[in-house]
């Protein structure tokens, strides 16, 4: 019994196209880890500080000469976590709306949204940290994907304003709403407590909504990658053009324009998911495998 329970998480968790399970597995091996030493260095079975060497050496920090010892972390840094309640808001805030992100657009874009959050706000975090007056109040590094969770909360908030939650005891709640609550909250908690973050922060906001303006204009960002991809592995295949014709014309018509989609989202963002007749909602599906 237990191993066919095993078999199906296992299954429902990571044999998805979904890379959200990934994500969220790194991050709590490595707290676990980090953690693990922390508990021998308070036994006194290691060197006390061996925690604090481990979290800093795998930490973004600050100061860019600094970096120039360590340019690991600019990978590293959004996995480590030092708080039980920060790594699972995270991971939860991370699940919800990387879902419904994937439930409307594809896996390339996501990764291109989040990991572009990442790397981007890690650098905007290395280059404000050098501007004495931003640099004042900043702590030493900076950990946890709050810049990559930024840019993808926004864009998912303009993607679909009008889409509803249903949250404990209060009821529905539109996704525009929870969005401006949470990044608002949390670029108060950053100005406050590290300018430096706080200006990566908004900027990775900005990131997410600017993505999704041009997607829905018919600018896919995250297309290049996808396209240089494609050109590598491209080959030439000659069929007979008589016995080929149907199904080529078959395939073509099943595979939604960009201006079908582009319509299909400005209908979502102005009158909600729920207005989308069947129909549209099946090419929305298409679309957003076609790529996967």
């Amino acid at each position: 019994m237990k191993e066919n329970v095993l078999k199906s998480f296992w299954r429902d968790t990571y044999t998805t196209s979904s890379p959200i399970p990934y994500i969220i597995t790194i991050q709590v091996i490595l707290f676990v880890l980090t953690h693990v030493v922390d508990l021998l260095s308070f036994s006194d079975i290691v060197s006390s500080n061996l925690y604090d060497v481990v979290v800093s050496k795998l930490s973004l920090p600050v100061s860019f000469a600094e970096f120039l010892s360590q340019p690991w972390t600019l990978i590293t840094h959004p996995f480590i976590y030092q708080g039980l309640f920060n790594i699972l808001f995270d991971c939860l805030w991370l699940y919800w709306f990387g879902n419904i992100f994937l439930t409307f657009l594809n896996r390339r874009q996501f990764l291109y949204v989040f990991i572009s959050g990442l790397l981007l706000g890690g650098i905007s975090y290395l280059l404000f940290g050098n501007i004495p007056f931003l640099a004042g109040n900043s702590p030493s590094q900076l950990n946890t994907n709050t810049l990559g969770l930024a840019a993808l909360i926004s864009a998912t908030a303009l993607l679909l304003p009008t889409y509803e939650i249903r949250v404990f005891i209060i009821g529905n709640i539109r996704l525009r709403t929870i969005a401006i609550i949470y990044l608002g909250l949390q670029l108060g908690i950053h100005a406050i407590s590290d300018r430096t973050a706080a200006i990566a922060y908004l900027g990775m906001i900005l990131f997410g909504l600017a993505f999704i303006y041009e997607l829905k204009k018919g600018h896919d960002w995250s297309r290049f990658f996808h396209k240089n991809l494609t050109r590598r592995n491209l080959k030439v295949i000659y069929k007979n053009e008589n016995t080929n014709t149907l199904s080529q014309k078959k395939q073509h018509s099943e595979i939604p324009n960009q201006e079908t989609i582009d319509q299909i989202l400005d209908k979502i963002s102005m009158s909600g998911y729920e207005s989308l007749t069947s129909r549209e909602k099946e090419i929305l599906f298409k679309a957003s495998k076609q790529d996967q």
